[in-house]
């Protein structure tokens, strides 16, 4: 709810009575519960640009009527607190990351209004990329950009924008040219590229300067509004407690300093255009993956079948080049065959060969809130290594299944249960010790039981196509059932004391 103070006012000429109504805005929560003893109050230093630009944005959304459909991308910085005071959708962004994941935000959800609001030490240096390409691609964001000159949050240390002489933490002596180099002139350099609609520069030096800042933020959330395209406004903003100065000085040092630096423009206003052909095709998901054939019934005629499971983590580790990876889609393309939700996050270090590798498989029967697995339920070592790095974090009613015959003599095991497949022994007999992750999928299938042998039988046919290795694989996903299904009966299977 807003607070609203009014105060009655004589007009000297008249007589009239007027009531002036200061309030603030719906777009803002009624109380800040940052901190407990300070409802009322924001974690601005007095005189900061943040919190004009704050009120300007809010009074922009509530006055467009789009507070239920804006969503607000903060990083780190000194905006890092933004979800305590923006009623509206808020994520929060790694440093210098918010132009990333503000473009996921707004394919996901287009019909959204999106904002980056982010800082000079933040868009310009460690996020130079994100803004770059983000811009490059026009992607439809508004895109608030605070230019103090300084790194705020952290210290005052020297920010890519800090002007030639101005001294800070990291340049005592001011900065020079010919050591650190010039001011990065964001609007300029974003004004080179073909896909922005618009691009403005505008300063909080005075109440005339903060009308036009109010009047560009306002058209760049009315682009956004109409899912027009990129949009980027700067805005040179005071840093009293940083610069060392009191908030009338730092009002003047933007308008007699940066102002001259960074002169105040439209740099662009206006809207390509894009030749249709340029538009991307739509594809659905299985199309992307290479899945063929009529995805709706394959998927419809699966969900009749009962999954024992809510959600299911397996975590498939090993060395590059035993298939670990492709072990992993194959599990998520036969879940999402049979109507599961799946995900599936992989892992490998700079040697993709012989290197470390592991990845992540969820299968749920619900929306998948994180594709990591801390504590899977199920691993799948392919060697020794993963064994000792992975075993720990298995959850203690999981499963974990290891390629050979028995476990390392020194391996002290976990809570969970242990299954031991010389899964390379029977893909080298089978015809290609290749087809040793193929194995570890039929052992995964008969012991949990999780998706069915004819799905991974379909997904294997759709994807091998030479037809010696689809023989090879055949055999192998059947020894891998075949081997669970005859040691377990004669208690092969390595269990914990006290499993159940």
């Amino acid at each position: 709810m807003a607070n609203t103070a009014n105060t009655g006012v004589i007009d000297a000429e008249s007589g009239n009575q007027y009531e002036i109504v200061h309030s603030k805005s719906q777009a803002f929560y009624g109380s800040y519960e940052r901190k407990a003893e300070l409802h009322q109050q924001t974690h601005y230093c007095p005189g900061c640009g943040h919190g004009i630009v704050h009120k300007l944005i809010a009074e922009g959304i509530e006055e467009m009527g789009i507070q239920d459909k804006t969503i607000f991308v903060s990083p780190v910085g000194c905006s890092v607190f933004a979800y305590y005071y923006f009623d509206v959708g808020n994520v929060q962004a790694a440093h210098g990351r918010a132009p990333a994941v503000a473009t996921a935000v707004k394919r996901a959800c287009p019909d959204r209004v999106v904002i980056s609001y982010q800082g000079d030490g933040d868009l310009a240096a460690i996020g130079t990329a994100e803004i770059l390409h983000a811009a490059n691609r026009g992607e439809k964001i508004a895109v608030f950009f605070v230019n103090n000159a300084i790194y705020g949050m952290t210290g005052g240390q020297m920010a890519p924008t800090t002007l030639l002489g101005q001294k800070s933490t990291t340049s005592p002596w001011g900065r020079r040219a010919g050591s650190e180099g010039f001011p990065v002139h964001m609007s300029e350099l974003l004004a080179t590229l073909e896909a922005p609609v618009y691009i403005e520069r505008v300063a909080l030096c005075d109440n005339k300067n903060i009308m036009r800042a109010r009047r560009a933020i306002r058209k760049a959330l009315e682009l956004q509004r109409e899912n027009t395209g990129f949009a980027f406004v700067e805005i040179l903003s005071p840093c009293p407690t940083i610069w060392n100065k009191d908030p009338v000085e730092a009002r003047n040092w933007v308008s007699d300093a940066m102002v001259p630096v960074f002169p105040l423009s439209i740099f662009r206003d206006r809207k390509p255009e894009i030749p249709a052909s340029a538009e991307l095709p739509q594809h659905s998901v299985a199309e992307v993956l290479g899945i063929t054939g009529p995805v709706n019934q394959r998927t419809d005629k699966s969900r009749a079948r009962p999954h024992n499971f809510a959600h299911l983590g397996i975590k498939i580790a090993g060395f590059g080049g035993q298939g670990v990876l492709l072990l992993g889609q194959l599990v998520m393309e036969m879940g999402m065959q049979e109507g599961l939700e799946v995900s599936w996050l992989p892992s490998y270090g700079p040697e993709m060969r012989s290197g470390s590798a592991h990845c992540h498989v969820c299968l749920s029967k619900e929306r998948i809130g994180s594709p990591l697995l801390s504590n899977p339920d199920v691993l799948v070592a392919m060697n020794e290594f993963s064994l000792r790095k992975f075993g720990p974090e298995v959850k203690n009613t999981g499963v974990i299944i290891y390629n050979g015959r028995d476990l390392p003599a020194d391996f002290r095991p976990p809570e969970a249960q242990i299954i031991c497949i010389p899964a390379s022994e029977i893909a080298d007999g089978i015809g290609s010790a290749r087809a040793a992750n193929v194995v570890m999928l039929g052992a995964i299938l008969e012991h949990t039981n999780c998706l069915a042998a004819e799905t991974a039988m379909s997904i294997l046919d759709e994807t091998v196509h030479k037809v010696d290795l689809l023989e090879i694989d055949h055999r192998a996903l059947a020894a891998g059932r075949s081997y669970i299904e005859h040691h377990a009966n004669v208690g092969a299977i390595s269990q914990p004391d006290g499993f159940a």
